[in-house]
């Protein structure tokens, strides 16, 4: 427990610091030119002291011994996060009148560093106050609090806002492609390690074999791991032309996915083979006892005691799998990697952050719905 004070009060520290030290905002002439930083006090003015006002108080709930009171504390917390939000994208409309329409106000450094604190600080408390969905409940109503001031127009003005809304339908489609890629990459990865899992049972060598294979692969850079694959698919393209007819190119998706996927097989089939392998040996015993056959005994008895272990395996490779599906831009994959490579190249923060935002989204997302599954199987977050 005095870990865990010293955990939430070091967020709240670090969070009330950067917006005080740091600037809120920064406002440039166009979105590749430095802009003007804007500090806390002359975009948040005395509001920043009731945000301050509300961290503390949400702090002092979350050590009532009164449920009701600790369920308050995020609560509160998120309200300081919305409510500076709110009033950084009302402090952008008032920088900018006058000012050309190329003129962009963008969230600064303090925003983005005592912004995290407080979500972090969040996810902290409701993590005391209902342990098992928490983190996730108050991300849920996160997103439900921006939707909400986005549709109010509280943050038309800020740069990131006006340029999502310019990329809309490119933004659309990055996600949606970003989600196709990550989820073939995963079944990629779960196609080539349930069979070597399986085969464990009883051969255990050829497993261990694959598994000291696949940790080679951990050690390759993935930007590496993708230009290896380049001219190994091209050769195996001209070799092979009906591929081609398939619409496999040697640039594109295919080596984006056969990357990522290889990556993934590593933790996916550790877990696999942990999981399957986690019964006791005495409950095996009592179901061969039974006249269970050894698909009876997999799917009765070896599937539902290692879903803990095979399900934190899953949990581990989708996140990977979203991450490093953004390098599939590099090499024309499409994705949201697409936006953050293309903002890079163009020195514009805001389209790095239009691409790498959704991307922590779709991470965070995918961790919190693949950890509910593991309470109720009886492991420990």
């Amino acid at each position: 427990m005095g870990a865990a004070l010293a955990i939430r009060l070091a967020f709240a520290v670090v969070a009330v610091v950067a917006l005080a030290v740091l600037p809120t905002l920064s406002v440039a002439p166009n979105r590749l030119l430095p802009g003007r930083p804007v500090a806390a006090a002359d975009a948040l003015g005395i509001w920043l002291f009731g945000a301050a006002a509300l961290v503390i108080g949400a702090e002092l709930l979350s050590r009532s011994a009164v449920d009701s009171a600790r369920l308050m504390a995020p609560v509160l917390t998120l309200a300081a996060l919305l409510g500076i939000l709110a009033l950084a994208g009302r402090a952008a409309e008032a920088a900018l009148a006058g000012q050309s329409p190329s003129a962009r106000a963008a969230l600064g450094a303090g925003f983005w560093l005592g912004g995290a604190a407080l979500l972090a600080l969040a996810w902290e408390q409701a993590r005391l106050a209902i342990p098992r969905s928490g983190p996730f409940l108050v991300s849920a109503v996160l997103f439900v609090g921006l939707a909400a001031l986005v549709t109010a127009g509280f943050l038309d003005h800020l740069s990131l806002v006006v340029e999502a809304r310019a990329r809309s339908q490119a933004l659309q489609a990055a996600i949606f492609e970003h989600l196709v890629l990550s989820a073939g990459a995963l079944a990629l990865a779960l196609v080539g390690t349930l069979p070597i899992a399986a085969l464990s049972l009883a051969a255990p060598r050829p497993a261990a074999a694959a598994q000291t294979a696949l940790s080679v692969v951990q050690i390759i850079p993935a930007v590496a791991l993708f230009a290896l694959l380049l001219p190994l698919i091209a050769a195996l393209l001209v070799q092979m032309p009906v591929l081609r007819q398939i619409g496999i190119r040697a640039i594109g998706p295919a080596p984006a996915l056969i990357g990522v996927a290889a990556y993934c097989a590593l933790p996916l089939l550790r877990g696999l083979v942990g999981g399957l392998h986690s019964p006791d040996p005495a409950v095996l015993e009592s179901g061969r006892a039974m006249g269970f056959s050894r698909w009876r005994l997999l799917v009765a008895v070896r599937l539902p005691l290692g879903w803990p272990v095979l399900a934190s395996a899953l949990r581990v490779a989708a996140v990977q799998s979203i991450g490093l599906v953004t390098l599939g831009g590099l090499i024309g994959a499409g994705g949201l990697g697409a936006l953050v490579f293309e903002g890079m190249a163009q020195f514009a923060t805001d389209l790095i952050l239009l691409g790498a935002l959704p991307i922590i989204v779709l991470a965070l997302v995918a961790d919190a719905i693949l950890g509910l599954a593991l309470p109720r199987s009886g492991a420990r977050r």
